[in-house]
């Protein structure tokens, strides 16, 4: 019998909710936390059990990311894949890579000290976000609307002097109404997609108080997370879309361990299905 394990480091709705779907439809589940688990670099696929394949799903970035990669190591197929997971886990590089493939996106600006950023900014001018380049629920993530608050923000920066706090990400304040759009793909196909509202402030993530509305799939919200999801290499992905009045649909931001106990209440097609469908399905190919 196939077997599916799904590794996390904090036990969430969304886990519970994907192993009591995969045993329904018959499979074997195995459920790991990340934080109890070791290798080595002579670990072989047969010292630990991680079935057939692989759902990733820890909320920490660096430890999901570096325990894909000693996965992939042992040859276990993953979902995601650990290039998907590097991407979409690091705003300038999903950045750049989307502006590569010509997929429309907010303007962006990129500086590596507080110096450099002073000067971008007296070129942008204001209002523009700061985001930290890692990061999720839209912590850290302000607006600047003038010199006096980016200094706030530059010089508290400098005084903690994290590793990521010495590269400085701008980007542009769309013209938006006072919501996003986030869309489930898995694979190329988007499954599922609701409005977030901003409770009153700019930020629209459901772990702040937006609240969840569906939206319905459109041609144009298909197409433009088709390309999104094959330009960063595929996966179960959510994906942030946002309606600039001046330019349409833009995509904002791109999530590899995407949240969906908020959707899946509501949304037409059976969400959990269709993600342990496509992780059963990529290790028959």
């Amino acid at each position: 019998m196939t077997e599916i394990c799904i590794v996390f480091d904090r036990l969430r709705s969304e886990e519970k909710i994907l192993e009591k779907q995969a045993v329904e439809l018959g499979y074997e589940t195995k459920m790991v936390d990340a934080k109890s688990t070791h290798f080595n670099t002579d670990s072989t696929k047969n010292d630990n059990n991680f079935g057939d394949v692989v759902l990733e799903r820890c909320i920490s970035y660096y430890r999901g990311l570096h325990f894909t990669s000693c996965l992939e190591f042992l040859d276990i197929p993953v979902i995601n894949k650990f290039d998907v997971s590097n991407i979409c886990g690091n705003k300038l590089l999903t950045s750049l890579l989307l502006r590569k493939n010509n997929i429309p996106t907010p303007k962006t600006y990129f500086s590596f000290s507080a110096d450099a950023t002073r000067e971008n900014l007296e070129k942008i001018g204001y209002p523009v976000v700061i985001k930290p380049v890692v990061g999720s629920w839209g912590r850290n993530i302000i607006p600047l609307k003038d010199k006096d608050t980016s200094e706030a923000v530059i010089e508290q920066r400098e005084i903690t002097d994290g590793p990521l706090d010495r590269i400085f990400y701008l980007q542009e304040l769309v013209d938006r109404p006072p919501r996003d759009i986030r869309v489930i793909t898995v694979g190329d196909n988007a499954i599922a997609a609701m409005y977030r509202k901003s409770s009153g402030g700019f930020k629209t993530n459901i772990a702040l108080g937006a609240e969840p509305e569906i939206c319905d799939i459109t041609n144009e919200i298909e197409d433009l997370c088709a390309k999104t999801s094959n330009a960063v290499g595929g996966g179960i992905l959510g994906i942030d879309l946002m309606e600039d009045k001046k330019n349409g649909l833009v995509v904002n931001e791109i999530n590899n361990t995407v949240e969906f106990k908020g959707l899946v209440k509501v949304a037409k097609t059976n969400i959990p299905k269709e993600m342990i469908d496509f992780a059963i399905n990529s290790i028959k190919k």
